[in-house]
């Protein structure tokens, strides 16, 4: 048998492959600013100047990048070594926050057509200083030396005996981020549609409300899960002997509905739908309230909770006796300090007292009057307090001596 010759190259191993290149990684950090503005009127000017040398009007707070922010209006000015001649402004941080930086602006506007505001801005210097770095709450930023106070009273900054400043807050943040290798948009929850489908369809209904006249179908599982009073009055031990069939007193047909309506929709209904031709703002004022009732007696804490907050924005003179009274009767905290603050105003009082709901409000909560004239009583020195009519040691972290203090915001 003949013998195959193999070329000797052919013996040689053949060469490794080149190793591979180690995987590259890469991230991005960013660094931006989150920005916000508040504008702070200050009406009676005349009347503020002249409280003294290192007292101050402050606005009311407002939030930017996660932190409260206030001005602090010194119209005496801050201190009388620097200023005694001039007016100061300073944003203050009313937060816990530490060594929290970021770019400040405020401008004081002119109120004629020209339009020539006087602007202070720490934005354009960002790239030769860098933000500025308060160190807790209280720190400052601003102008001891803001505007000199003879020119300001005759400038057109001054209109009406009202100045207008604007403050920019831009509060620094950074952030890591490694690649996106996917770009998928989330799409909105619609677990509300299908039940709030399910409830209109009528199908597979196994308890059914009487109310009034009218009758309600709806599924006892579903109400079980959103409401333990109802799971207590369907599934529990001491649950009504008909379940199937039940009458419900002391709620209307339409506040009823519109409970069924956020159980399965988990929101407030339209309002127009459920009155008809009778909508108004009394009209869906009267019904949040019925409907707060319900949703406090059913145990429904959001539905509580966003008839609390439409009742505090529609508090007007022909309803707030009622509201208030409600906001006893339901522990509404903040719905009741909001009608209690409406009355206290001088103007209102004398309208409120004048109306129906006045009277009921004294017969069904006599306690809430007593707290009522308190409140009227201390108005003018909360009202010195929330102003900000005091001494200006919260002003820049030092107290009267010139040491260092962590200065408070209330």
């Amino acid at each position: 048998m003949d013998r195959i010759r193999v070329p000797n190259e052919a013996l040689k191993p053949s060469s490794s492959p080149p190793p591979l290149a180690p995987p590259v990684t890469c991230s991005t950090s960013c660094t931006e600013t989150v920005n916000g503005c508040h504008e702070f009127k200050i009406s009676g000017y005349s009347l503020a100047k002249g409280m003294g040398i290192g007292k101050y009007v402050a606005s009311d707070s407002f939030v930017v990048g996660g932190y409260t922010w206030a001005i602090y209006f010194y119209p005496d000015g801050k201190s009388v070594e620097d200023n005694a001649g001039y007016v100061s402004v300073f944003i203050a941080l009313a937060s816990e926050g530490t060594d929290v930086r970021a770019l400040f602006e405020l401008t004081l506007l002119d109120q004629s057509e020209r339009q020539r505001h006087k602007v202070h801005s720490h934005f354009l210097r960002m790239l030769d200083g860098g933000p500025y770095t308060l160190k807790y709450r209280g720190s400052m930023w601003g102008y001891k030396r803001f505007y000199k106070r003879s020119l300001l009273e005759a400038s057109d900054y001054l209109k009406d005996d009202c100045l207008i400043i604007k403050c920019r807050v831009g509060v620094v943040k950074t952030n890591t981020e490694g690649p996106k290798t996917y770009n998928i948009a989330e799409p909105p929850s619609n677990i509300g549609q299908h039940f709030g489908k399910l409830l209109e369809s009528g199908k597979l209904t196994d308890v059914s409300f009487k109310v009034d006249e009218e009758v309600f179908a709806a599924h006892k599982v579903v109400l079980a899960a959103r409401s333990r009073v109802f799971k207590a009055q369907l599934f529990g031990p001491l649950k009504d002997k008909n379940t199937d069939s039940i009458i419900v007193e002391d709620i209307e047909a339409p506040v009823f509905k519109a409970l069924l309506h956020f159980i399965y929709w988990d929101s407030l209904p339209d309002m127009q739908e459920l009155v008809g031709p009778l909508n108004s703002n009394w009209v869906s004022t009267l019904m949040a309230q019925h409907l707060l009732a319900a949703a406090d007696r059913y145990a429904l804490e959001r539905l509580k909770l966003l008839c609390e907050a439409k009742l505090c924005e529609n508090v007007a003179i022909n309803n707030v006796a009622t509201t208030l009274a409600l906001a006893e009767q339901h522990q509404c905290e903040q719905l009741r300090a909001v009608c209690l603050e409406f009355i206290a105003v001088p103007e209102n009082l004398r309208a409120v007292i004048e109306t129906d709901g006045f009277k009921y409000l004294r017969e069904s909560c006599p306690s809430v009057i007593t707290e009522l004239l308190r409140y009227v009583a201390s108005i003018g020195e909360h009202s010195f307090v929330t102003s900000g009519y005091g001494k200006g040691n919260l002003s820049d972290g030092t107290d009267g001596n010139g040491r260092r203090v962590k200065a408070r915001l209330y």
